[in-house]
């Protein structure tokens, strides 16, 4: 018998289990990010004050009236935003918007200008030391260039060593390396608008030479000599608050008087209090003003002139002290 039926095979294809795509993830980081960013907006509603939320609300409601503003942004970088009187369709912002902070007193506006003095000479010693350490020629005399900021300014010192002097022996003649790295300081110094002082330092190794001349000359002359290189760095006069010589009367290495590092030149940018103490002006010791002391006629919080000066340094977010009368 012929058989001949076809034979049929069956092929059952089978699915995987539990895949069903990727967009369940996409649609979980949307919610994730949504979430987030709700979270965000809650907790700077919170955190807000009045006048803060009322600038926002105005700069919603009126965009263009802000086009004059202290700050071009809605969250306060540095300057609040107010609104343009002249330009704001919100009869309701029309009214003064004070700024988020309080009116500072005397003392507290003191305050403020000195750290913030003190903030530009860090940046000053940071860019001090950056252009040492990218220039060639100077690099080897790094070791030699010391520098910290103190109460009174930010001190420079340059010291001797053992096999790289600063000055001829026994005369107050520059080395050309010497005149290099004061060339530098000058060219950085005047970007700022401080007074300095520069001192002059021998060991307590007695000066040999002509009687009537010694170490007090010696040091003075030097630091004379300093003044002149910074002068031809591009220093200007009027910023040079003081030039003395010390002798061995402060020395550096107190354990070793004849020691190298005790013959060195000082450059010291001066604080505003420093700078009054050189001058002979008296510190002025200023008591806490009662906040909200108000105007009599206009039922406001206000504050001195020089008080609003600072304030306006403060309020610009840049180191502009040039600004700001004493």
């Amino acid at each position: 018998m012929d058989n001949n039926q076809p034979i049929i095979v069956k092929r059952v294809k089978k699915i995987a289990a539990g895949h069903h795509g990727g967009a369940w993830k996409i649609a979980f980081a949307d919610f994730a990010v949504a979430m987030m960013a709700f979270f965000l907006v809650m907790w700077l509603m919170s955190s807000a004050t009045p006048e803060q939320k009322k600038a926002i609300s105005g700069y919603f409601q009126d965009p263009i009236g802000f086009s004059e503003s202290a700050s071009p942004y809605v969250i306060d970088l540095g300057g609040t935003p107010t609104p343009a009187p002249d330009k704001t369709l919100n009869p309701e912002l029309n009214e003064q918007i004070t700024p988020g902070q309080q009116p500072l007193n005397e003392l507290q506006a003191e305050q403020l200008y000195e750290q913030l003095e003190r903030e530009r000479l860090d940046i000053l010693l940071i860019e001090l030391q950056r252009k040492i350490n990218e220039d060639v020629e100077l690099r080897p005399y790094k070791e030699q260039i010391l520098m910290d900021v103190s109460r009174d300014g930010l001190r420079i010192q340059i010291t001797d060593a053992a096999n790289r002097p600063m000055f001829d022996l026994g005369s107050a003649r520059l080395q050309p390396y010497f005149e290099d790295i004061l060339y530098l300081m000058a060219d950085t110094i005047r970007a700022v608008p401080n007074k300095i002082s520069v001192g002059g330092h021998t060991d307590a190794k007695p000066y040999a030479g002509n009687s009537g001349f010694g170490n007090w000359e010696l040091s003075s002359s030097r630091a004379n000599a300093a003044r002149r290189a910074l002068r031809a760095g591009g220093l200007d006069e009027e910023k040079i608050a003081r030039v003395a010589g010390y002798a061995s009367s402060a020395l550096f290495d107190r354990a070793d008087p004849y020691s190298p590092s005790n013959r060195r030149i000082d450059i010291l940018v001066l604080t505003k209090r420093a700078l009054h103490a050189i001058e002979g002006e008296p510190e002025v010791e200023l008591a806490p003003a009662e906040e909200g002391a108000s105007d009599a006629e206009s039922g406001k919080a206000t504050s001195s002139k020089p008080v609003r000066e600072k304030l306006n340094v403060f309020e610009k977010g840049v180191l502009q002290f040039d600004e700001v009368s004493d």
